[in-house]
């Protein structure tokens, strides 16, 4: 039977590098049926202690919380910016972790991290390394994607490297799922 694996592109940008890279690391899953999460399709204001005890949990956080239940596993890709995460995951990110706070529920994970710079989103992928385990984060790899734009190309991965290293952590998540 497939596997669930959620996507998610750590991103609120309509065309995410990082929603890109998630989304093709999924695709190399050979026995997976795919949930591609996009942040902007669940709206939450911005969280804070008072407003979740004035109205509860808003409707967006409850509805990404149960596609995160039904999870068999996790393909998430970051986005940095200023060095840490969106504002975009990081506000999903406290939504969920009040509902929560195991967020990912110890399913396997794979993390990544991509940028159009050298270094490829490394500082926020070493902060969600970091973070994620305290909030259920089972994660079986990690790969910062450097320079995006000119290692993947036209929906492919054009440096050999890059997609042998992929290729070797999603036969990675796959042997954990």
């Amino acid at each position: 039977m497939a596997k669930n694996i959620v996507t998610i592109g750590g991103s609120s940008s309509k065309n995410s590098i990082n929603k890109m890279l998630a989304e093709y690391a999924g695709g190399l899953l050979k026995n997976a049926t795919l949930t591609k999460v996009g942040l902007n399709e669940f709206e939450m204001p911005l969280f804070s202690v008072d407003l979740e005890k004035e109205k509860g949990f808003p409707k967006g956080a409850i509805e990404l919380n149960e596609i995160i239940e039904k999870a068999d596993g996790f393909i998430i890709s970051l986005a940095e910016h200023n060095g840490a995460y969106s504002a975009a995951f990081k506000n999903a990110f406290d939504w969920l972790s009040r509902i929560n706070g195991k967020v990912w529920r110890n399913k396997p994970m794979l993390l990544l991290s991509t940028s159009p710079g050298i270094r490829g989103g490394q500082s926020v992928l070493n902060i969600a390394l970091d973070r994620f385990p305290f909030n259920g984060g089972n994660i079986v790899g990690s790969l910062p994607f450097p320079s995006f734009n000119e290692n993947f190309i036209d929906g492919e991965i054009v440096n050999a490297n890059l997609k042998a290293n992929l290729q070797m952590l999603v036969d990675e998540l796959e042997k954990a799922l």
